[in-house]
């Protein structure tokens, strides 16, 4: 554990570097979050190494909760009849979004060399999406409350379902997992089963609370449930960010919590917590070994972008969304971030991935996170322009 002196300052340098970064993205006309990442790789060891992270330190953990808060006021800004009126296009677009990344990754794998089980990982890898890049693209945006991002909310969730399982397969298969594959579905459902539950009983208890004379009571009360929900879908074996994404659809009905959450308690996570999130993003490339594998992390970046734009894209289109909006919806699943991070390295600790590859992977991801902020800011501008 870092001391406590190390800690203040490189979070100081973190969130004055995020914020010069993301600020300089905006008067180029480019999303913050997009120079808030750019920030993460110039103070980390890719550039000037003032701030190193080890997947398991305090700046980790800060980043963790800055991603778990990000998909809460998701869910509190997400209409949930839109929602559940996109299932069948998140769906769709979920499937055709996780097979054509899988077998883009796979054929990659096996055109550089790798041997058949490093190549399905690379695919499995390819299949992540990282929806906490959108969301703060379609926030700064104002484009929350649309049919295309309902349909990327729910797409995403399905998204880091399907992945889980096919990871926990390939697991099982390899080199053995703790759970069988029956156990880990079981799990899901469960997790499902009680969401559904507490979704009936939480706006009524949330009734209650907003009409208590206790200060704060709904900001507690907002943080208290969304830390609920995340540690439950962690002890599920399922993401803690779907978790989040959830408690803050609960609440989201109830205007008194929204109105205080997104007045009092938002700006202060939007000032430290989430900047550290996408600053951490642009901490863990190296440069290291770049030019070896540089024709790799070439492919392996335009192979995981197109197959993402194409696959949801033709998902969002066949079931009903036009051209623009289905190319806008399949730009939103592009970016891999955290997700492809955290799989990443559990493949690497399960053996089913080589170091050699481990950085061009991790580059490539980056690039795919990178690139999806200024993307979706071209096609939501000419969307905002035709309406």
């Amino acid at each position: 554990m870092m001391e406590l002196a190390e800690l203040l300052v490189k979070l100081m340098i973190i969130i004055v570097a995020a914020k010069v970064c993301g600020t300089i993205a905006s008067r180029l006309g480019q999303p913050s979050v997009l120079g808030e990442i750019i920030a993460g790789i110039l103070i980390g060891p890719a550039v000037f190494g003032f701030v190193h992270t080890n997947g398991h330190d305090v700046i980790h953990l800060f980043s963790e909760l800055g991603v778990i808060f990000l998909m809460f006021f998701a869910g509190v800004e997400t209409n949930l009849k839109d929602l559940t009126s996109s299932m069948k296009s998140a769906l769709t677009v979920a499937v055709f979004g996780v097979i054509l990344p899988f077998i883009g990754g796979y054929i990659v794998g096996i055109n550089f060399g790798m041997d058949a089980t490093h190549a399905v990982f690379l695919g499995i890898v390819l299949t992540a999406t990282s929806v906490s890049i959108s969301v703060q693209t379609f926030r700064e945006l104002n484009y929350m409350h649309t049919k295309e991002s309902a349909t990327v909310l729910g797409a995403a969730i399905a998204d880091d379902i399907i992945g889980l399982i096919i990871l926990a397969v390939m697991i099982s298969m390899t080199v053995g997992g703790d759970d069988p594959i029956s156990i880990i579905v079981l799990k899901q459902v469960v997790f499902f089963a009680v969401i559904i539950v507490m979704h009936l009983l939480i706006p009524r208890i949330a009734g209650v609370i907003a009409r208590m004379r206790i200060p704060d009571m709904t900001i507690v009360f907002g943080v208290v449930l969304c830390f609920l929900y995340a540690w439950f879908a962690e002890y599920m074996g399922i993401s803690n960010i779907i978790g989040a994404f959830f408690a803050g659809l609960a609440l989201a009905t109830n205007d008194v919590f929204r109105e205080d959450l997104e007045g009092k308690l938002l700006p202060s996570i939007n000032a430290i917590f989430i900047p550290v999130f996408f600053t951490s993003i642009g901490l863990v490339v190296s440069f290291e070994g770049l030019g070896e594998h540089l024709l790799l992390i070439v492919v392996l970046s335009v192979v995981a972008v197109v197959t993402k734009v194409i696959g949801a894209g033709f998902g969002a289109r066949i079931t009903g969304f036009n051209t623009s909006s289905s190319l806008l919806i399949g730009t939103a699943m592009i970016s891999r971030g955290e997700v492809a991070l955290i799989t990443s390295s559990i493949g690497l600790s399960a053996g089913l991935f080589s170091e050699d590859y481990y950085t061009p992977m991790i580059i490539a991801v980056v690039i795919s996170t990178l690139v999806t902020p200024p993307m979706l800011k071209v096609l939501i501008s000419k969307q905002q322009k035709t309406a």
